[in-house]
Order: structure tokens, then sequence, then C-alpha cells
């Protein structure tokens, strides 16, 4: 499959017209999830610089790293704007290694059949409402329709640990590399569900998986915006989990 088949899950997610006098209160701004661009660099790096010199002293990603990624493999890259203004995104690329080294911060392996996650980031003001995990969830569906992809894997510090464990991911162990003083634990998760996303990718423009994506994501943020931090990534989780019982078997070819 190619890569045109999986676009559809990045489409942009626009809140319904309603007239202004019956417009509600609390609707959701209009929002896009895309593929970032090297245009996008600098609001990419503004946001990460923040959210990672204060806790870590240093960012996964410098600026020239951020466009050379996104040069390489921006379809593995994903972006959440709203009203036109990037929130929050996730960078990754491809990996062709079981565990992580020291090459995959800078190399993409196009052959590879890992997506090595580099960082999720949130912008400031947009923290504390669910959308680390929301976006987490999102990209890691947009994965299973990419045929070439089995897993995910991402270093972090052990303090987020329990973070990506509720969005589904299995620590491996220490990683291999490490930055200065800094340490990390290597996790991953196994992309599964290739045969169903090809197959509806393929039949038809708007496939029923898109539209419940669609749904399922809406259905989450309303969820989050009510629940306390902690709660969150929780809720992330249990719709990870309820998608894969309810999605039906792939038809024998």
């Amino acid at each position: 499959m190619s890569l045109v088949g999986a676009l559809p899950f990045l489409k942009p997610r626009l809140s319904p017209s309603v007239s202004p006098g019956r417009q509600r209160r609390h609707t959701l701004p209009a929002s896009e999830f895309r593929p970032l661009n090297t245009q996008d660099a600098i609001s990419v790096f503004e946001i990460e610089k923040e959210a990672f010199i204060s806790v870590s002293g240093d960012c996964p990603l410098h600026l020239d790293e951020v466009r050379h990624f996104l040069t390489l493999c921006p379809e593995l890259s994903m972006g959440w704007f709203e009203e036109g203004r990037l929130v929050a995104f996730i960078i990754g690329s491809q990996w062709d290694q079981d565990r992580l080294t020291l090459d995959a911060l800078t190399l993409h392996k196009p052959k590879g059949s890992t997506v090595h996650i580099h960082v999720l980031a949130v912008h400031r003001t947009f923290r504390q409402q669910g959308k680390g995990p929301i976006l987490m969830w999102r990209y890691l569906q947009y994965l299973r329709c990419l045929p070439y992809v089995r897993r995910a894997v991402l270093m972090c510090e052990d303090f987020l640990v329990p973070f990506y464990q509720k969005s589904g991911f299995k620590v491996q162990g220490r990683c291999s590399i490490t930055v200065a003083s800094l340490t990390f634990t290597e996790m991953q998760y196994p992309v599964r569900g290739h045969a169903l996303m090809r197959r509806n990718s393929e039949a038809i423009g708007f496939p029923q998986t898109v539209l419940l994506l669609e749904e399922q994501t809406q259905r989450l943020e309303s969820v989050l915006l009510l629940e306390e931090p902690i709660q969150r990534s929780e809720s992330a989780l249990l719709l990870e989990e309820q998608t894969q019982r309810t999605e039906p078997e792939p038809a024998d070819v």
C-alpha cells in the first residue's frame, strides 16, 4: 500500500458548521492533524525547547535535527493544530535494529520496520488537557495503516515510564544511549492491524475505519476534558483496548 492510503488518517477534522444562534458555548475549536514540514520547524523547536530544557537541560532534537527529519521522513511526524496554531507534535523516523543505538538519534533507515519516536511535546498553554495521550493514540492508529511498520520504540527518562505505559508501551530495559549524565529506559509498542487498514484504505476514499477513528478521537477529547489529569492517560489506553477488541478480522485473501 502506498502512503496515499494512509493519508485519510491525517485529514482535517473541523467542527461542524452551526448557526450562531444555535452554537454551543463549549464547542471544540477547529482541529487539524497533519504531517509536519520544514516550515513548521521553528514552531516545533520553540515548543520542544520550553518543554524539555527546564526539566532535562537539553532537547531530544535540536533545530537542525528537526529540519533533518522533517526533510527525510515528514510522513512519520504528526502535528496537532488548533485554529492554525501548533499545539502538540510527534516526530519519528525509521529504524532497522532490535534496540536503539547512538545512530538512532540522527539516522533515518528507510528499510526499517520500526518507528523510533524521537519526541512528543505539547505547548505549555495546552498542557493538563489530555492532549499528549490523545496525540499519541492518534499517531499509533496512523502507524497501523503503514504496511512497513511493525512496532514503535522510544527512550525516555524513568519518571516518564508510567505515562508511556498508559499509552500501551512496554519496557524493554535500560537503553544503551546516554546523554551527559542522563540515562533512559527503552520502550516499545507492537503495531497491529495492517491487513484491516490496508483493505479499508484501498477500498474507498473515506473508509469506515477513518470515520470510526474520527468518532473515537472526538469521544476521547470530550471525556478527557472532564477528567482529572491522572485519569486521562488511562482513558486513552482503555479506548485503544476497546478499538482492538471491536475491530473485525481481515477477510481471507
